[in-house]
């Protein structure tokens, strides 16, 4: 396996909540290799560290030891701003609930991380309109969240996630808060861009059919990663 096709690589963590008697301890020596390219589902009961994996190598949560490397860069290491940098330009996060701006249109929801990452959305046209296309948003865009169903605004979500070309994306119970049609959609289009863009997709599920999706599944079973 050559070193360079791993884009994700977790290892030893450690993590623990809370502090004397009553501290829980989490993850005790999680190890987690991703290839690129690869679209891999993390699954395990309610409470065994899933998404808690998931955002500290997404650098949402940084009080763990151990070492994650991310896109060749140990995250660990690095200061809030070059942590910010790599989070806009290499990752694109995709949560249960939406976290879409209710006062702001699908257009403005998708393009708001160019913008926040002091990036010209205008250089992001045609890739822009590809997303429509590739998310079926194009008649949507001047609408609002609360216009919209909820698989419509995972789409929004799944676009704003990959406008800015990341090569990852996370994706925390993407399906958790959708009937089964809409979870089949946005299934089908993590399928996709993972075909099609060559996007690596580690997603948290508990969900054996959503976990059909992907290349590869991986369990978290006492306190540590299996398969």
């Amino acid at each position: 396996m050559n070193a360079n096709d791993v884009v994700i690589s977790a290892r030893n963590i450690h993590k623990t909540f809370g502090k004397g008697e009553t501290a829980q301890v989490v993850l005790e020596g999680a190890n987690l290799e991703i290839m690129r390219g690869s679209f891999v589902s993390l699954m395990g009961e309610s409470g065994t560290g899933k998404s808690t994996l998931l955002y500290l190598i997404g650098g949402l949560d940084r009080d763990f030891s151990g070492e994650i490397y991310v896109a060749g860069e140990n995250i660990a290491n690095l200061n809030d701003r070059k942590l910010s940098q790599i989070r806009c330009r290499n990752m694109g996060f995709v949560f249960q609930f939406y976290n879409l701006a209710a006062n702001l249109t699908v257009e403005d929801n998708i393009l708001l991380p160019l913008e926040m990452s002091g990036r010209n959305p205008s250089a992001y046209r045609e890739k822009y309109q590809e997303i429509l296309e590739i998310t079926g948003l194009q008649n949507k865009t001047k609408s609002y969240p609360s216009q919209l169903s909820g698989g419509q605004q995972q789409r929004v979500a799944v676009a704003r996630a990959v406008i800015g070309e990341p090569e990852i994306i996370l994706a925390d119970e993407p399906t958790g808060n959708l009937d089964a049609a809409s979870g089949t959609e946005i299934m089908q289009l993590f399928q996709r861009l993972n075909h099609e863009k060559g996007i690596t997709i580690l997603q948290v599920t508990h969900s054996a059919e959503c976990a059909s999706y992907s290349h590869r599944v991986v369990t978290l079973k006492n306190r540590v990663i299996e398969g």
